[in-house]
């Protein structure tokens, strides 16, 4: 018979369900995620540090895991929330179940609780703190280790998931090649191009694909931790610096963004999500969080240079106010259609762009590829 768990919300609100995965206990924000499929993505994204996961599609789990569909080193998630956990496991490709997975690296999840209601309920109140438990029993208890989380608001987990040290990305290709049949069109050859452009990319908790994207375009990648200062990054001798996703509150790294804002006019310069918040707040912007942020595979997104309107994945809880930004020099370069938030920024007259979803997810499937492709122009042309 499975374990009983309790996830209890910091407004006094409990879910009954059962454990699976780890035994442990978890804490952090409560948040959901619209994608019907890509759960393993999720789960080992490093920008979901510090958070419980929700998944909207009721049954989880029937196509497993496996060893290529990570986007880091292992799961990244504090614990996983699902309708139904699949008991099947059928996919010529999985090499585990998810329950085994979560269990082999510490990860608790909890199944059987109603996760239309827990998403309904987040969206109108907000995403907000919460507590896993399989062994304590007391809800009222849960309740109160709810409320004694940390707040999103001022964390900082992107030292949890930076790199230690300075690396070279796939550097024999073999990492990338198997990959570029989702990149190519019929036109182009399926083989890697030759890395004749060199960047530096600051790791805040960066994605595996993207990483995968880079090279598949031509780019040479050294990742360096986050909060290497300006001086050591222009020691590489790049010809463009990329800023990464990753986890927390955009406004509590200032050592990333301080370092950014002294490489403006030095490098061309491309951020995605955590890197475009870093690029807003190094131009002296602000940032403010969202009620229940956009997490997911579905977000409209429209490029207001073309008027294209792009279906994006995203997973983000903060956005940049672009009301806070001088205007006379950076400008709006994408708009979520949901809401209106920033999506994208554009200084008008140094090489430097930044968008807040992720184009390396492939939602689309490749509606936003084009980005990549956009930094390498950029370089080039500088």
């Amino acid at each position: 018979m499975a374990q009983s768990a309790i996830l209890a919300l910091e407004d006094g609100t409990i879910f009954h369900g059962s454990a699976f995965g780890s035994s442990r206990d978890a804490c952090g924000e409560v948040v959901f995620n619209t994608s019907m499929t890509g759960y393993q993505e999720i789960i080992t994204d490093p920008s979901y540090k510090g958070q419980l996961v929700t998944m909207t599609y009721p049954l989880i789990g029937n196509y497993g895991v496996n060893e290529d569909d990570v986007e880091s080193i292992g799961p990244q998630v504090e614990a996983f929330i699902v309708k139904e956990l699949s008991r099947i496991v059928s996919n010529y490709r999985a090499t585990d179940s998810l329950d085994s997975y979560l269990e082999k690296n510490d990860i608790p999840g909890i199944q059987g609780i109603d996760t239309r209601m827990l998403t309904k309920h987040i969206r109108e109140k907000g995403a907000m703190r919460c507590y896993l438990s399989s062994t304590i029993k007391n809800p009222d208890e849960v309740v109160e280790k709810a409320r004694a989380v940390k707040p999103m608001e001022g964390s900082d987990f992107v030292k949890e998931v930076s790199c230690k040290e300075a690396y070279e990305w796939d550097p024999s290709g073999e990492l990338s090649s198997k990959w570029l049949d989702d990149f190519r069109t019929e036109n182009e050859k399926n083989e890697l191009p030759e890395t004749d452009l060199h960047v530096v990319a600051i790791d805040c908790g960066i994605k595996w694909n993207i990483l995968r994207c880079m090279r598949q375009s031509g780019f040479k990648t050294t990742i360096v931790p986050a909060g290497t200062s300006a001086e050591d990054i222009l020691k590489y001798n790049p010809d463009g610096l990329f800023l990464s996703n990753g986890p927390g509150d955009p406004a509590a790294v200032p050592y990333v963004f301080s370092e950014v804002k002294k490489l403006i006019g030095k490098l061309p310069i491309f951020g995605i999500c955590l890197g475009h918040q870093m690029l807003g707040l190094a131009f002296g912007g602000k940032t403010f969080k969202l009620k229940f942020g956009h997490r997911g595979g579905n977000q409209p997104v429209m490029d207001l240079q073309t008027g294209k309107v792009e279906i994006t994945s995203q997973n983000h809880g903060f956005a940049v106010d672009y009301d806070s930004l001088d205007n006379s020099e950076i400008e709006l370069s994408h708009i979520n259609l949901n809401d209106k938030t920033s999506e994208g920024l554009r200084h008008k007259k140094l090489p430097i762009f930044s968008v807040q979803y992720h184009p390396e997810a492939s939602p689309g499937p490749h509606d936003a590829f084009y980005l990549f492709k956009r930094f390498r122009e950029m370089i080039e042309n500088r």
